[in-house]
């Protein structure tokens, strides 16, 4: 007993470590995504980026980084197979994420980053809901961790919308730099919110669809790396397609004429389609798809904590009420995340011990025969 009890603390704590590292990828994802949609946003406001041509040049690039990573890690090792089947789910997955990319960034284009990271909130919802349609997830409200699962993503939900649509009394503030034109930027008086929120709501459902298909793709073929650069592949290819017909009037759409622009392709191939595509389809394999979407509401925290140093916002009561109740959304998913793999793991351990002792006792049966 003893024995298995210290083999039972090591899988917990094994457990728990993988959990950890799961999670700060999942939260490195959200400073990246945060980043670029500042950092596009500038981009598209005051060069005049076309985002069809900025997802064809961010998704090339990243190929290029792929491949050259696929080449170092596989060097010594054989590749995985991928099958014709595997190969069809994988274009679906590309002609989603191409889809998820080009909704977002013109969404962003069109309203803010913060709407952005606000709108996004809607991802756990939809993704949560596709996962029970496709019994990825078990909704038993009689079962505690089911039930911590479904309250910790509404509570994450309405935290994000907390921290979106109350503001509250101002708490602090940095001033901003006299050079920097913050709301000249991000708040355009020619923005359409309206068309821009749609977009978003589009490209929301599109990544909770995107996160569904890629956990059955990586489930079948676990190998991130070649997975995702396939997937690069084909979104390359379909929004040169799109650019094409897009941009046929304006050939000049295609030249990259300023730093900003460069910086956008760049920090978009490096972190966002390289790196956080990686990052996510290895937490869809280790903790599902539901797991991965409830960090995108952490997403309007962290624009707003780097909207105060960086772009001299202010920081109000409603934010930080609204974080807290998001880390408390968060907390209760986790916790249902772990008592579900706690569960599994113990019956596994228990299976495993009732197998053992019943292929003892035939063996003393057959002793006690032969005497």
């Amino acid at each position: 007993m003893t024995q298995q009890a210290a083999l039972q603390r090591g899988r917990d704590r094994e457990r728990e470590m993988r959990g950890l590292g799961v999670t700060a990828a999942m939260v490195a994802t959200q400073f990246a995504d945060v980043g670029l949609n500042t950092i596009l946003k500038a981009a598209m406001s005051r060069e005049g980026m076309s985002n069809f041509v900025f997802v064809v040049y961010s998704n090339a690039l990243a190929v290029l980084v792929l491949f050259a990573a696929s080449v170092i890690v596989y060097r010594k090792r054989s590749l995985p197979p991928v099958t014709s089947l595997v190969l069809c789910k994988i274009f679906l997955l590309g002609l989603l994420s191409c889809c998820v990319q080009t909704f977002m960034y013109a969404g962003i284009g069109y309203s803010s980053p913060t709407l952005s990271s606000a709108i996004v909130d809607l991802t756990p919802a939809f993704t949560f809901m596709l996962a029970i349609i496709s019994r990825m997830e078990k909704l038993d409200l009689r079962v505690q961790s089911s039930l911590a699962k479904c309250i910790g993503t509404i509570v994450s939900i309405s935290g994000a919308l907390i921290v979106t649509l109350y503001r509250g009394l101002p708490l602090a503030s940095v001033a901003a730099s006299p050079n920097s034109q913050p709301n000249e930027v991000l708040l355009s008086a020619q923005t359409n919110w309206v068309l821009g929120g749609i977009l978003l709501t589009f490209g929301s459902l599109c990544l909770s669809t995107l996160f569904i298909v890629q956990t059955l793709i990586i489930r079948e073929c676990p190998a991130e790396l070649i997975v995702t650069l396939i997937c690069c592949t084909f979104v390359t290819l379909q929004s040169t397609a799109i650019a094409l017909i897009a941009e046929i009037d304006n050939p000049n759409a295609w030249r990259l004429g300023s730093n900003m622009e460069l910086i956008a392709v760049g920090y978009s191939a490096v972190l966002v389609v390289a790196a956080r595509s990686v990052a996510v389809t290895w937490a869809c394999r280790k903790k599902g798809p539901v797991f991965v979407a409830l960090f995108s509401p952490l997403g309007i925290v962290i624009a707003v904590a780097m909207g105060i140093p960086f772009l001299g916002e202010t920081l109000y009561l409603g934010s930080v009420i609204g974080a807290a109740v998001i880390a408390l959304g968060f907390y209760a998913v986790i916790w249902g995340q772990a008592q579900e793999e706690k569960t599994i793991g113990n019956r596994g351990v228990c299976c495993s011990d009732s197998e053992s002792s019943s292929s003892k006792v035939p063996l003393l049966q057959n002793k006690g025969l032969d005497i």
